[in-house]
């Protein structure tokens, strides 16, 4: 049985290190605490808006986290091209994040996978509820999309992609825990790792991610949970209550 994993999310805006609220900018960070966590993985997203991305900063600060970072490192932001892949690639990163360009292009997908290996695939969906269930957005979650998260997962799954990051809009930034209903009906449809991000504001959200929704991977953008001690807070936390976690 595959162990859980504990994920962090750094979202960065123009460069500069933010959490973010319903996938608004929020609150923003002015000291660097990164340092070698007990996390699992980090995953690094340009939130920048598209209008006013400067690739080359995002690209820095991905060179920078590969040089501190010894846990695999996925990288997601401006992705329109395999040579954007490949450039994120050669600056440190394990694995790539595809957002809108999954929804624009499909085909992407697996011109992706076959190019560098499904493992290295990830696509991120970003789900909304609307009056009869959820619906996928794309553009930073401005935009809503016809397509259901369930229905969705499987087809980019079919694919090709290694990996799906799901995020409930609604619940980001809210600390009230992540959305069960949501991430269980993605989780049941397909048979690659999911990680659900999105509302945990406590240790016990982790559990119930991974519990209620059967999640592969838990993950959090609060900086409540950046530290090393934190960490190992929540991963004792999670193997106190019979989960199978990594140390």
């Amino acid at each position: 049985m595959l162990r859980k994993r504990v994920i962090t999310v750094l979202t960065f805006n123009d460069g500069v290190l933010f959490r973010t609220k319903m996938f608004i900018p929020d609150y923003r960070y002015t000291s660097n605490f990164v340092d070698a966590w007990s996390i699992d993985e980090i995953i690094l997203l340009d939130i920048t808006r598209p209008e006013t991305r400067r690739p080359e900063i995002f690209i820095s600060i991905v060179s920078e986290f590969s040089k501190k970072c010894f846990v695999p490192m996925c990288v997601g932001g401006g992705i329109r091209s395999i040579d954007d892949i490949k450039t994120y690639l050669d600056y440190g990163a394990d694995k790539v994040s595809i957002n809108t360009l999954a929804l624009d292009n499909p085909a992407f997908i697996t011109q992706a996978a076959k190019r560098f290996g499904s493992q290295c695939i990830v696509v991120s969906i970003d789900a909304k509820k609307v009056q009869n269930g959820y619906l996928v957005h794309k553009n930073c979650g401005r935009e809503p999309t016809t397509w259901k998260p369930s229905d969705f997962a499987r087809y980019v799954q079919d694919l090709g992609a290694g990996e799906i990051i799901l995020t409930s809009i609604d619940k980001d930034g809210s600390l009230e825990g992540y959305d069960t209903e949501l991430n269980e009906s993605v989780i049941r449809e397909v048979g690659i790792p999911v990680i659900i991000c999105g509302g945990a504001g406590k240790w016990q959200d982790f559990a119930d991610g991974i519990t209620l929704s059967g999640a592969d991977a838990v993950a959090t953008t609060n900086v409540y949970h950046f530290t090393e001690t934190s960490i190992k807070s929540a991963k004792h936390f999670l193997s106190n209550k019979g989960l199978n976690i990594r140390f």
